[in-house]
């Protein structure tokens, strides 16, 4: 048994299931955990608003790691804790790249996600699930241009977010992307890049909330299935990897549990933290 005190959650492929539902085992041993004293922490991609009522209203999940680690927010006081976020002209050097091409793009601002009727309208081109299709319906409001709309914001940009439609051009993207040392590009799904800026990861955010809270980086653990959960396998005390992961993530792991759709979230804090 490990002395662990803060557990970070990815959310999808992870927490929830391919229904992007919470199991009822993963919920109680939750709630153990915070019983316990133990910090449970959604690490996610999306925003404080994207994340599901029924993690985000667990009594005691009151810290999460939201934009891949863009931002770190006290979601009880409404309060920052750390950000590193995209500047309104790196974030526009990445949508004119992405007008070259037959992509569908969205940014994330204020917590809500900023798309258009041509994106939201041909969301099944892209390759998007009825799940995040749902989702994205609900966490995101349209207007004429999302160029224009950032361009008229007077602040940072969360988070951009790209759907492709072929692999092929999802590698010649990610390729020119990646020459910009400004931004951080990741990626959740096999159709998608995530664009941060650069220093965002949610490895990071996990030493950020840790120090914040005061706990040491060892007593800390990680769960996560894809890309944009590279960081944190890699800095929390303890990285744990869904068997649905990603091989190469799977070849980072200190554990490897069983699949999201058979609660393996729940498996392994038994086994590892609460000695069960």
């Amino acid at each position: 048994m490990a002395e662990i005190k803060l557990i970070a959650l990815d959310l999808d492929g992870t927490l929830l299931n391919d229904d992007k539902k919470l199991t009822a085992e993963n919920e109680q041993v939750l709630k153990e955990c915070i019983a316990r004293g133990i910090y449970i922490v959604p690490a996610t991609g999306r925003t404080v608003n994207g994340i599901p009522d029924v993690v985000k209203d667990i009594p005691g999940v009151r810290y999460a790691i939201t934009i891949n680690g863009g931002k770190v927010v006290d979601m009880e006081d409404n309060k920052i804790i750390s950000s590193c976020l995209l500047t309104k002209e790196h974030t526009l050097e990445v949508m004119e790249t992405a007008e070259k091409y037959p992509v569908m793009y969205d940014a994330y601002i204020e917590g809500r996600g900023v798309s258009e009727e041509r994106f939201l309208n041909h969301m099944d081109d892209y390759g998007i699930t009825p799940g995040i299709q749902d989702l994205m319906y609900k966490t995101r409001d349209a207007y004429p241009s999302i160029i224009d709309h950032v361009k008229s914001y007077d602040g940072p940009i969360e988070k951009m977010n790209i759907f492709f439609r072929d692999s092929a051009t999802r590698s010649h993207v990610r390729e020119i992307l990646s020459r910009n040392s400004h931004i951080l590009v990741s990626s959740s799904m096999p159709n998608n890049l995530e664009i941060n800026a650069a220093g965002a990861t949610k490895g990071d955010g996990i030493l950020r909330l840790a120090e914040y809270l005061g706990i040491p980086r060892e007593q800390t653990m990680a769960f996560g299935d894809g890309e944009n959960d590279i960081s944190m396998i890699e800095k929390a005390g303890i990285g744990v990897v869904m068997e649905n992961g990603a091989p190469f993530l799977k070849d980072m792991a200190d554990y490897i549990t069983i699949s999201n759709e058979n609660s393996g979230v729940a498996a392994a804090i038994r086994t590892l933290v609460l000695g069960q």
